[in-house]
């Protein structure tokens, strides 16, 4: 038995050395493909790579698929690796493309197969030998783990199989480059983030989710979690959940007072008056008339107080004059107390 001889730079931080060329990683299983007779397992196998090329070749990409590296087939699905600088157009057109060659493939099959796809999307460094065990390491690792996640595997179930084909998870590093940077054809809003986390394993991670063609509700609590739906306030939530209110600005508080003051008939005045005022009183069912008030009018406590309390029985405004301090300064155009009556310019005592 000879010895297996370790690689002196296997061991981590024994010493700097180059990282591994970065890679776009593609990773596909098909949904309930155990679920499928076994006789129909190697005719699945085969035709899951087929339709990846056919939609590569659909949208004008066929360099990916021709150029991929360290590509293998998992039984039930398939990975491989690619140029990073491809990523944007797998995100768009590839991944509708792929829809629209999975939905053909069922009408054609008349309904004897239907294969629908959960797709990763990931990117990061791999060693790229060309070797047998080139492409693999952690960033491969979590590609499977996303694949395997609750949230496409869940978003997948909860769509109408003959509607949703492709159900599509991307790492946040993958997003973050070639989503919210712009670099792809798809705006941000149509991408839903997730906590990608799967049954069994340590693995929990901040994702994307993309449905090409969206079936069904995409607001599930047991596919978004708790978080992402009380953060979007879903209006398909279970019952009981709540809608959050409609977001405030920190540090921005408003307070609305409203003041409203009248005075029928007379002056209103909310600060010091210098010079005379006068008031005009016109009452069309008595015809009445009163003459001018002329005074000064001093602001605050001690100025004019001016009452304009109807008599009964007089057709007229009883008007008292100035108050100031307290004593009376006469200020009205005849004798104080007189009452007016009658129509203007009349004035009977």
């Amino acid at each position: 038995m000879s010895d297996v001889q370790r690689p002196a730079d296997a061991r981590p931080h024994s010493g700097s050395r180059h990282l591994p060329p970065y890679r776009g990683i593609l990773a596909v299983d098909a949904k309930d493909f155990t679920g499928h007779p076994a006789v129909q397992h190697e005719y699945i196998s085969r035709s899951v790579p087929q339709l990846l090329e056919r939609a590569f070749d659909r949208c004008g990409l066929s360099e990916i698929w021709e150029s991929r590296r360290f590509p293998a087939s998992t039984g039930d699905g398939y990975v491989f690796g690619y140029d990073p600088a491809w990523l944007p157009f797998v995100v768009h057109p590839w991944l509708p493309a792929l829809q629209d060659v999975l939905a053909e493939f069922a009408l054609h099959a008349a309904g004897a197969v239907r294969i629908r796809l959960r797709v990763s999307l990931h990117v990061g460094p791999l060693p790229d030998s060309g070797g047998e065990f080139a492409g693999n390491g952690t960033p491969r690792n979590d590609t499977h783990r996303l694949l395997d996640s609750r949230p496409v595997k869940g978003m997948l179930a909860a769509s109408d199989e003959n509607v949703t084909y492709v159900a599509a998870i991307l790492s946040d590093r993958c997003y973050q480059d070639a989503v919210a940077s712009g670099y792809t054809g798809r705006h941000p809003e149509h991408f839903i983030e997730v906590p990608a986390t799967v049954e069994g394993k340590q693995f929990d991670q901040r994702a994307y989710l993309y449905v090409p063609t969206p079936s069904g509700s995409l607001f599930d609590r047991r596919i978004l979690g708790e978080r992402v739906m009380r953060d979007h306030g879903a209006p398909n939530a279970g019952a009981g959940d709540v809608a959050p209110p409609h977001p405030r600005r920190q540090g921005t508080t408003t307070h609305r007072t409203t003041v409203s003051n009248s005075a029928e008939r007379g002056n209103l005045n909310t600060g010091t008056v210098h010079g005379g005022q006068s008031v005009t009183n016109n009452d069309a069912s008595h015809g009445g008339h009163v003459g001018d008030i002329a005074g000064d009018q001093v602001g605050g406590v001690a100025g004019d107080y001016v009452r304009g309390d109807r008599i009964s029985g007089f057709a007229g405004d009883y008007v008292r004059g100035d108050r100031h301090g307290g004593n009376r300064a006469e200020t009205v155009r005849g004798d104080q107390g007189d009452t007016h009556r009658g129509g203007p310019g009349e004035a009977d005592r």
